[in-house]
């Protein structure tokens, strides 16, 4: 009965739960990235972003003020809060200790014993009581671990976005990107039409050969390209770029928009050259309306690899930071400037990726139509 047309294949769940196991795996360094970009420095240092809605534990030292000692009954005295006047912060005290090499020995309520009879008291609240038989000359450490509450906030995104330069570099990635998903389309539109529905000598050797450069590395021609482009005038330039991301975008581009040429109704193009239509205008009026799908395909893989690219900006951008893009903004600068502020590189990280989720989201749904051209009739 398992043949049975309209029946359900009985591993369906099996298949249903792998897919949302799969998205869930996926989905967790994005959750993570962004849970990161909204909390604090200290915080990301110590616990994991999962861990990020209850309080840290966190080491601090602090100064009693010598000069607020007074004396009783031969015993010099100092009181005061640890964290601030009144003791009204946020923060409880885990465990506290008057030692470097014992920072956390005593509970909160406890009298921790000092060198030289020497004693501190401090209180869950903050509230410390240090007592010495000898004059205090100079202001005693205090070394506590408290309890600090979950911090999260729009500061790392607002330092990214005012002082870091990060909006000329957001612009930078657009003028890259936008030129560099347009031009190889229009290119690979027509040279696809040519080898879908025009004859001429060679065309199966060129489709072999396009279908040979799919494979090859582009870390290979990034030398001789460079050099080629030195050559020529337009050497470390936008348009050097824009140039090297559609040679190395263009076999894909054909391949994909041809396949998917192929398929249509070839009924439709016979009738439109019968009734006069040269192929420009078979091309513009019928085939390029019909492969919308493959051509959005296309711009969204283009889209996201020139947004994300990090190698090709390198070497075909100049060094200075008024041209670098996103990628190299966070590799060059925000990594080596601030390779301890997980905040920070987390946010800028998530910033660089919402403009390519919004993409993809966007046309996703002509994402499949386009990839599965040509491979049914």
């Amino acid at each position: 009965m398992d043949n049975i047309a309209g029946t359900r294949p009985a591993l369906t769940w099996v298949v249903n739960i792998s897919v949302i196991l799969l998205v869930i795996i996926w989905l967790i360094p994005t959750v993570g990235l962004l849970v990161s970009s909204f909390r604090d420095r200290d915080q990301i240092a110590i616990s994991a972003w999962w861990k990020s809605p209850f309080p840290v534990a966190q080491n601090f030292a602090a100064k009693a003020d010598a000069g607020n000692a007074v004396e009783r009954d031969g015993i010099f005295v100092i009181e005061g809060n640890i964290f601030a006047e009144g003791g009204n912060d946020a923060r409880s005290i885990a465990a506290f200790g008057g030692r470097r090499t014992d920072p956390t020995g005593s509970a909160p309520g406890e009298t921790a014993e000092l060198t030289r009879d020497r004693t501190l008291t401090v209180q869950e609240n903050g509230n410390y009581i240090y007592t010495s038989p000898a004059e205090i000359k100079r202001d005693p450490s205090i070394y506590f671990a408290a309890e600090t509450p979950p911090d999260f906030s729009l500061d790392n995104y607002r330092e990214i976005l005012t002082s870091a330069n990060m909006d000329r570099a957001f612009i930078n990635t657009l003028t890259v990107t936008i030129p560099a998903t347009i031009i190889p389309i229009l290119i690979a539109a027509f040279a696809a039409y040519a080898l879908a529905w025009m004859e001429f000598p060679g065309r199966w050797l060129l489709i072999a050969l396009i279908v040979g450069l799919l494979v090859v590395p582009l870390q290979l021609a990034l030398v001789p390209m460079l050099q080629f482009h030195n050559m020529v005038g337009i050497g470390q330039s936008y348009l050097g770029i824009w140039l090297a991301h559609t040679g190395f975008g263009l076999p894909l581009a054909i391949y994909l928009l041809r396949n998917y040429m192929v398929g249509l109704p070839k009924d439709i193009i016979e009738s439109a050259k019968v009734d006069g239509a040269t192929d420009f205008q078979v091309f513009t009026k019928i085939v390029l309306p019909l492969s919308f799908p493959a051509l959005a395909s296309f711009a969204i893989f283009q889209f996201l690899w020139t947004w994300n690219d990090l190698l090709v900006a390198k070497v075909f951008l100049p060094s200075n930071s008024e041209s670098w893009v996103m990628t190299v903004k966070i590799a060059d600068d925000l990594l080596g400037s601030r390779g301890g502020d997980w905040g920070i590189l987390a946010a800028a990280a998530f910033i660089s990726i919402a403009v390519p989720l919004i993409v993809f989201f966007t046309m996703q749904r002509y994402l499949v139509r386009g990839l599965l051209a040509g491979s049914v009739k």
